[in-house]
């Protein structure tokens, strides 16, 4: 890849991670629609480890007292609001991680085309502003249990499909179970950190037993651009989410779909 298209691809990973629009898709997209060249595995583990970083810097405190306090109620029994949390995480990322090991083939070959991104990314995006419109909007994180949490964890495993939105599946089950916009947008980042940590160790040793050279300066630039723009992209989502919605991120996803089909059918 030349450096623009580097520059570009990093940038669309670190935004599109966490907002409600499908980082997958718009990684696609330019391979598919603009014929851009692959940007290949060594890529897909920068861009998702530069995400990860991201997301680990910014909760720091949190995920050091998930960590902390849920080892510690395991060890004890006594759990804290940050221990019980931990473990609804751990149960949220159980689905996801089968449903990956199991189809990830079959999305890879069947399931990665312009026809299946424009599908999902409408359908998605009306459920997105549906939940959001119809959820009452009042549950936080504490009242959260573990069936909600496991219903979270089930939608996560639908973000497989590409165009779906990990993070837009995730927070729009949130809000159809009732959760404040702010809450939903806080368990799902939360659990974006064990489901991307797994993607990209698994992603690591599928580049680890590729044989060939390895683009360092393409692999640490593209982890650089991703790491920042995903930190800001939280930063600033979690400013802005209780006072815009989801509307403006349904709205772009039912234009990118209309458009996506319009290109498929021109």
């Amino acid at each position: 890849m030349e450096i623009f298209q580097i520059v570009i691809l990093a940038l669309i990973q670190g935004l599109t991670e966490f907002l409600p629009i499908s980082s997958s898709a718009h990684l696609i997209l330019p391979h598919q629609v603009l014929g851009w060249p692959d940007q290949g595995l060594a890529f897909d583990v920068a861009v998702h480890f530069g995400s990860l970083v991201a997301v680990m810097v910014y909760f720091r405190n949190d995920v050091w007292a998930l960590i902390r306090d849920g080892l510690g109620g395991f060890a004890d029994g006594n759990f804290t609001d940050d221990g019980r949390l931990a473990w609804l995480i751990a149960l949220a990322t159980i689905p996801a991680g089968l449903a990956g090991l199991a189809f990830q083939g079959f999305i890879e070959t069947e399931l990665r085309s312009a026809a299946v991104i424009a599908a999902t990314t409408i359908g998605f995006g009306v459920l997105l502003w549906w939940a959001d419109v119809r959820g009452v909007r009042t549950r936080t994180l504490a009242e959260l249990d573990w069936k909600k949490a496991l219903l979270i964890g089930l939608a996560q495993a639908l973000a497989l499909i590409p165009g779906t939105s990990r993070s837009g599946i995730t927070m729009t089950a949130g809000l159809m179970l009732g959760m404040k916009r702010e809450d939903a947008a806080r368990f799902s980042f939360l659990m974006s950190i064990p489901i991307i940590a797994l993607s990209a160790m698994l992603l690591t040793y599928e580049l680890a037993t590729q044989r060939g050279p390895v683009p360092w300066g393409d692999i640490l630039l593209g982890t650089l651009l991703s790491g920042i723009s995903a930190y800001l992209c939280i930063h600033f989502f979690l400013q802005f989410i209780s006072r815009i919605g989801m509307a403006p991120f349904a709205i772009y996803r039912l234009l990118l779909g209309a458009g996506l089909i319009w290109m498929l059918v021109g």
